[in-house]
């Protein structure tokens, strides 16, 4: 199903739509701020297992992150972070960034990574924090599989190549093509682990 939501003031009716699928343990295509993702809620095993599957990817090992509405999620989800840390996150989100941090007993075991850590990302795009903050918690983000960049940026096209794969593609207008930046901060200073569409100047 393509449905259509308009960027700046995204229509309740189809917002509740895409968060009673979420609840049914459905998955779905939707806009962030930088490239289209694939999404489920993060309490349905079933539905993050058919994302790896289409992605073909182990869990374990896939490079899935949250979708948060703001930085509310931050205590809930990760373990207590700097004050300085805390900062770092608040003046570049929302944003085109995902940042690596350690997660808390919080995080569903299957969306720990192997190094107990889970990426953060609060998007700049009013669809979908909608649907984050209807749904009441986090969805799962994770890239479109494979390759065509180009083709991934239409709606149309998107919901033609996974109609059968997903059950909604949230319709957002033409998306991006570069992806967020990804900053691993579980050290002592954030380590660029993929430059993508956020500026990064490393000191």
């Amino acid at each position: 199903m393509l449905l259509t939501l308009h960027p700046s003031n995204p229509q309740p009716r189809n917002i509740k739509t895409i968060v009673e699928c979420l609840q049914d343990g459905g998955i779905i295509i939707y806009p962030t701020d930088t490239i289209y993702g694939l999404g489920c809620s993060i309490f349905k095993p079933k539905a993050i297992e058919r994302i790896c599957r289409i992605k073909g990817v182990d869990p374990s090992r896939a490079q899935l992150s949250f979708i948060c509405y703001d930085l509310s999620d931050l205590s809930r989800y990760t373990k207590s972070i700097s004050t300085p840390m805390y900062r770092l996150l608040k003046s570049h989100l929302p944003g085109p960034y995902t940042f690596i941090l350690p997660a808390s007993k919080e995080v569903p075991r299957i969306l720990k990574s192997r190094k107990d850590t889970i990426g953060l990302r609060v998007p700049d795009n009013l669809i979908a924090r909608s649907i984050v903050r209807e749904l009441g918690h986090p969805i799962l983000s994770a890239s479109l599989p494979g390759d065509m960049v180009e083709e991934y940026t239409d709606p149309e096209l998107i919901e033609a190549n996974f109609k059968n794969l997903v059950d909604i593609v949230a319709d957002g207008g033409i998306g991006g093509m570069i992806p967020s930046t990804v900053l691993d901060c579980t050290g002592a200073e954030p380590v660029v682990v993929r430059m993508g569409l956020g500026p990064w100047a490393e000191n």
